[in-house]
């Protein structure tokens, strides 16, 4: 597998191509990984495409997490229970990513749960306008039907993920290897960068 290494404004620049290029009245896109660099590539990709004219709204997958009493059900440690569980897939589809169908509403609920403060977020719905993108940032996204269009991986090797994630989360790393041997998301990604050093990452290629 070859990875040809980009810059981060270059990536930034070409995946908002990527996405640019896509014809739908809305383009709902997965930015999958672990730790804060899905986030954070999402945050960088809205100012350029609203440059493009694609209006796009950031939605990020821990806001959509399930209230601590079901998450914690086995304990706060479980890595299990972080891959299978933590993630409301079905709110994710019902609030975010169903209204954005074809024949969708256009109107996406941007947080549903507050996971700090373990409660509800109240925030009203958002009007994403016809030709708007949707960028959902978050870990294990890919592999459990969710409606994208587009799906981003940003690989770790797992040296690099070890020093990644903070050591209060290193009891998730099994989630994460679970992750890729039965999901396999840089077989399923419509786009895969490697990012062990975030200032140097590197785009698959072939």
């Amino acid at each position: 597998m070859r990875y040809r290494p980009i810059s981060p404004e270059l990536l930034v620049a070409e995946l908002t191509e990527l996405i640019t290029e896509r014809d739908r009245r809305w383009t709902r896109v997965a930015i999958d990984g672990a730790g804060d660099g899905p986030r954070l590539l999402a945050g960088s990709l809205v100012e350029p495409l609203r440059v493009r004219g694609r209006p796009a709204l950031h939605v990020s997958a821990r806001d959509f997490l399930r209230p601590a009493s079901l998450r914690f059900e086995r304990g706060r440690h479980d890595p299990d229970e972080r891959y299978l569980s933590w993630l409301d897939t079905n709110a994710l589809r019902r609030e975010v990513l169903g209204p954005l169908e074809p024949d969708g509403s256009g109107a996406v609920l941007p947080a549903l749960w507050d996971a700090e403060r373990d409660r509800a977020t109240r925030l009203p719905r958002t009007e994403l306008a016809a030709g708007g993108v949707l960028l959902v940032d978050g870990e294990f996204l890919l592999g459990a039907g969710l409606p994208f269009d587009l799906a981003v991986h940003l690989w770790l090797s797992p040296g690099a993920l070890r020093r990644r994630l903070p050591d209060e989360e290193a009891w998730a790393l099994p989630a994460f290897a679970r992750y890729e041997d039965e999901v396999n998301p840089v077989g399923l990604a419509d786009l895969v960068v490697r990012v062990d050093d975030p200032r140097h990452p590197a785009v698959r290629e072939g």
